[in-house]
């Protein structure tokens, strides 16, 4: 998942990964605090279509060439695209079930977020269930942050001077990763300390531009090596590495949090569904070209994170400076939601800096165990996207329309929620035993 973060914007503004919650100057934020705050004027379709890119499109995408690696580029490319139909569809079934409910009653009729419809079609236990899962994929992405911020400068400056003075002290004392992601904790101390996201939110552009461009000068390249290098590379990874895929394939396209909101904005709601179909198939087409290329490009030496790749030279070390600088900053943005309903639920949504504190040490402890960045984004797809993004969808259009569907209806959903589950405790099952057989 992602959110405007200033109200005088004409155009929202969103960073590298998913958020699902909103931020004002205002007031502090609650988690029933509609995600992009009303406006006179309406999102245009060019506008929701340039919301939903860059709101799916994030850090993930620089994992897939090391997924295409393990799985194999044909089976990857068929994963991803089956990711991206059943995440629409998925998509469509919330906005389906929220005018469902608002066409029942007027007291349905500020349905702004995913925790919202929880509690309207479950109460508390509904908005129970969206709250720990938005927290732990919240959290799953910047740990993943500070994985790829601590793994990058480890090989930027410390691989290319193994006997230097600092890298003897590192080794002494504990390792360069680690060194890194403390380095990045008395910042995000200080970020989360801000009440509101207002001053943060240029950084959020920031974010847009360098992923972009980051992933602009990794294409290239890959494209002039893979002409140059030819690889040998392999179609099918077998069975075995199945879950590990699709985990990675679904986290890449998780932005479950950010349909109702946007659909909300729109000028012509109608046309939603076709928006968001023609991002999702362009987002997939640019995922599977990004993965293929980078993967064709380095073979089996595919890196777990694609930048490492890239080698010496001075825009090898602009770009992948820039993304660790960009993920940086975006940390406090990504830990807004989780901030928002701890705050909620322990302190009646008052401000807690050691709540706060707290939940960075937590997912910066658990950063440090991770080695693998790549692993990582497996086991959060598996583990938590694919309870937001397939099993919650369906179950709630289920428990809506149940009286109105027919076998057909029933099957389709009660399928999407069976898969949804498998995947979930399959993938979570086999990414934790690639994280701790890499550790070991």
């Amino acid at each position: 998942m992602t959110i405007s973060f200033l109200e005088s914007l004409s155009v929202p503004v969103f960073g590298l990964a998913k958020v699902v919650s909103f931020s004002s100057a205002k007031a502090l934020p609650r988690e029933d605090t509609p995600l992009i705050p009303n406006s006179p004027t309406l999102s245009s379709q060019s506008k929701t279509f340039a919301n939903v890119f860059i709101a799916i499109v994030g850090a993930g995408v620089l994992g897939l060439p090391y997924a295409f690696k393990r799985t194999g580029w044909i089976m990857s490319l068929m994963m991803l695209f089956s990711v991206a139909g059943l995440t629409h569809y998925c998509m469509m079934l919330l906005i389906h079930t929220r005018r469902k409910l608002q066409s029942l009653s007027g007291e349905f009729a500020k349905i702004n977020s995913f925790g919202d419809l929880g509690f309207t079609v479950c109460g508390s236990v509904g908005r129970f269930v969206v709250d720990v899962m938005i927290v732990l994929s919240q959290a799953g992405f910047c740990i993943g942050y500070l994985i790829f911020i601590g793994n990058t400068m480890a090989n930027l400056f410390n691989a290319s001077s193994p006997d230097s003075l600092t890298s003897q002290v590192i080794a002494f004392s504990m390792s360069a990763k680690s060194w890194y992601i403390w380095g990045c904790f008395p910042f995000q101390l200080g970020l989360s300390s801000v009440a509101t996201l207002t001053h943060l939110a240029p950084l959020s552009i920031f974010a847009d531009v360098v992923d972009l461009a980051a992933m602009g000068v990794v294409i290239v390249k890959d494209v002039f090596l893979m002409m140059e290098n030819r690889p040998e590379v392999r179609a099918f990874g077998g069975l075995s590495v199945f879950f590990y895929g699709m985990g990675v394939a679904v986290y890449a396209f998780e932005g479950i949090g950010m349909v109702l909101p946007l659909e909300s904005e729109m000028k012509e709601r109608e046309t939603f569904g076709k928006i968001l179909g023609f991002s999702m198939g362009l987002i997939s087409v640019i995922y599977g070209a990004f993965g293929v290329l980078g993967y064709f490009a380095f073979g089996n030496d595919t890196q777990d994170i694609i930048t490492a790749n890239l080698g010496p030279g001075l825009i090898s070390l602009l770009v992948q400076l820039g993304l660790c600088v960009n993920l940086l900053f975006t940390f406090p943005l990504m830990m807004n939601p989780v901030y928002e309903i701890v705050e909620r639920r322990f302190r009646g949504g008052r401000y807690s800096l050691w709540l706060r504190w707290l939940s960075v040490m937590l997912v910066t402890l658990v950063a440090l165990t991770v080695p693998n960045f790549a692993d990582f984004l497996s086991l959060v797809g598996s583990s938590v996207c694919c309870g937001l993004g397939f099993v919650l969808p369906a179950l709630f259009h289920l428990l809506v329309f149940k009286e109105e569907m027919n076998w057909k209806g029933w099957t389709i959903d009660v399928g999407i929620v069976s898969l949804g589950l498998v995947l979930a405790v399959s993938g979570t099952w086999y990414a934790l035993m690639e994280i701790f057989a890499i550790k070991a």
